[in-house]
């Protein structure tokens, strides 16, 4: 059962999950899709697809059990659910479970930034639990290498959502890359995640590789971005 937190955070994200459903709907044809989800949570993103587009395979990937408990919920002989993290090397990295499942991460957290004090106080309102419930070493695979363990040829949209690790899943693509034609990914701009890249090396990361932005969406009530790009070759 869903809480009150939960229920009010899908309604504040739906008029924007509206608007990035609008964009792909628009720049991609009625083909059957490939899609990577990187930092699946609970299936959100996973849902929000097969609803609106035909799907040829979701390939998922989540690091939380707690959350891949859930995940793992959803029957589809199109949904590969992995319970696996990704990352830029393959090692062990400790993780932390959040007492607000989705903002999970294996980024510190800054407890001194004004964004994580004005966040605790509203969550304390629906869950009185410690910020961090749980922490533990979780081993990363890279993306360059589940492409060769799965066979991947091509896929149209890779997301990652990864609370201030997205980076280092872009790279742990390499080579990889130039077989995915749009990548959507979430930039927190706020002090509360301890990452260790800005925004500008991502962008001038992907810009190396063929790729250019294309648009951006500001989240409700949150100092964060998701962005579009995609891979000029593969317009």
């Amino acid at each position: 059962m869903k809480s009150i937190l939960d229920i009010l955070l899908y309604f504040i994200d739906f008029f924007h999950k509206k608007k990035i459903i609008s964009f792909f709907k628009k720049n991609l044809s009625n083909k059957f899709l490939t899609i990577i989800d990187v930092g699946a949570h609970e299936g959100e993103t996973i849902l929000l697809f097969l609803k609106n587009f035909n799907i040829e395979k979701i390939i998922s990937y989540e690091a939380s059990m707690i959350n891949y408990a859930k995940l793992n919920k959803i029957n589809n002989s199109k949904i590969i659910i992995n319970n696996i993290a990704l990352g830029n090397e393959e090692k062990e990295l400790e993780f932390f479970q959040t007492s607000e499942s989705s903002s999970s991460t294996f980024c510190k957290i800054n407890y001194n930034s004004k964004y994580f004090k004005r966040k605790k106080k509203i969550l304390s309102f629906f869950n009185k639990n410690e910020y961090i419930i749980k922490s533990e070493l979780i081993k990363l695979k890279t993306l360059e290498n589940e492409f060769t363990r799965l066979n991947l040829k091509y896929v149209d949209i890779l997301k990652i959502d990864t609370e201030g690790f997205e980076f280092d899943v872009i790279r742990g693509a390499r080579n990889k890359l130039k077989y995915i034609k749009f990548i959507l990914f979430e930039h927190h701009y706020d002090q509360m995640i301890i990452k260790n890249y800005k925004f500008g090396q991502i962008n001038d990361y992907l810009t190396q590789l063929n790729f250019k932005r294309i648009i951006k969406f500001k989240m409700p009530f949150r100092k964060t971005f998701e962005y579009i790009y995609i891979n000029k070759e593969l317009e």
